[in-house]
């Protein structure tokens, strides 16, 4: 799709450098379409991990910067740089070391590009980070309506200034007729009479705990029923998996996997994808692609899972920190067959229109453009009334 207007001079920063994250992915997305659609689009993050990569083989430049720190001078000076260089429009920050480094880069440069923060996580700010909100930032993105009322609530960010962007989905690498389940399911020994139950994310506050204790409950009544979770860092964190797996009497039904780079395929495989946040969320990014792949969903009602998942017309909603309830949520889709099926459809239909990686670039190339014209609008007056004292 080619851009609307002039082409833009856009930076995307980001200290974080895995691909595990979802704001890393997030953050990919945007810069490849951005740049896809025309724009001058280059990516900042640290020399590790596996971003810089990517954008080179996508031909998007990258720029490598330690973010060592909050306070993190050189960091601050070689983007002040680019700002110089690379006449920049706008600078997109995607988490908070990369946001600080900004405002400094902002009080070296000569050249002041719109600043622009993205805001994936419903903790409260604390006080450091809210006088952060409200210097020099032209700009909130945020992921969801409740991350919007966190931040003005803790960093009293004025609302008119916080724009709502849902995160998006690439609906063709989670494309249900590429998606090959079934090889995961032969590779974890998923036998054709069992149901896999599946969450992504091993921290304590996705909720992987409650999801095996639900497991546990339906295990009397579904022997067939299998439970992976999915993205466990390192072998200490599969092992606190399978210790609370045996300590519900389920440990020989309980899969925990590593971190997998082929998340089309392990999703696709499941009977029922689950996530159980209960803190911290925007929006459950394997929820969403799990709906993009037509897979039935169970979602705490926690975040901005509402905002994605309609109660009983796209998926099911349970209270957080309620392992009796999800637990009737997955026998429901594990037991109504025609239900599961209609839930699923509407689900991915729901993604496709509103939630896809298409969608949100052209809401932020939209926000971007707008965010130009209000500044030069606002010079255009100032300037006039300079003449006309």
């Amino acid at each position: 799709m080619e851009t609307e207007g002039p082409a833009l001079s856009i930076l995307q920063v980001l200290e974080k450098g895995s691909f595990t994250t979802g704001s890393v992915v997030q953050m990919f997305e945007l810069a490849r379409g951005l740049a896809r659609r025309g724009h001058r689009v280059a990516v900042v993050s640290r020399p590790d991990g596996d971003v810089g990569d990517r954008c080179r083989a996508e031909g998007i430049p990258f720029f490598a910067f330690r973010f060592r720190h909050e306070f993190d001078l050189a960091s601050a000076r070689g983007l002040a740089r680019l700002f110089e260089e690379r006449s920049v429009d706008v600078v997109h920050v995607h988490k908070g070391i990369a946001h600080s480094a900004a405002l400094f880069a902002t009080l070296f440069s000569r050249k002041r590009p719109i600043l622009v923060v993205n805001r994936g996580v419903s903790f409260p700010l604390d006080a450091a980070s809210g006088l952060k909100y409200r210097f020099r930032l032209d700009a909130v993105v945020t992921v969801c309506e409740d991350i919007k009322r966190v931040v003005v609530k803790s960093a009293g960010v004025p609302p008119e200034k916080i724009h709502v962007v849902y995160a998006g989905v690439d609906l063709v690498r989670f494309d249900p007729a590429k998606a090959d389940g079934a090889r995961i399911r032969r590779a974890w020994g998923i036998g054709a009479g069992e149901r896999l139950l599946l969450q992504v994310g091993a921290r304590d506050w996705k909720g992987w705990r409650d999801l095996v204790s639900a497991a546990a409950l339906l295990a009397p009544d579904f022997p067939n029923l299998k439970t992976a979770i999915v993205a466990c860092k390192d072998d200490a964190e599969k092992d606190r998996v399978s210790a609370f797996a045996r300590e519900k009497g389920i440990g020989e039904r309980v899969l925990p996997i590593e971190f997998r780079a082929d998340m089309p395929d392990v999703l696709a495989a499941a009977d029922v994808v689950a996530d159980l946040s209960y803190e911290g969320l925007g929006i459950t990014g394997t929820i969403r692609e799990a709906m993009a792949l037509g897979r039935p969903v169970v979602a705490s009602a926690a975040g901005g899972n509402p905002e994605l998942v309609e109660d009983g017309a796209s998926g099911l909603l349970v209270p957080p920190r309620d392992p009796a309830a999800a637990a009737a949520a997955v026998r429901r889709l594990l037991t109504d067959t025609w239900q599961t099926a209609r839930l699923a459809a509407a689900g991915r239909e729901r993604v496709v229109k509103g939630f896809s990686t298409e969608v949100r670039l052209d809401r932020i190339e939209a926000l971007y453009r707008r965010l130009i014209a209000g500044r030069s609008t606002r010079a255009a007056s100032g300037e006039a009334t300079t003449v006309n004292r």
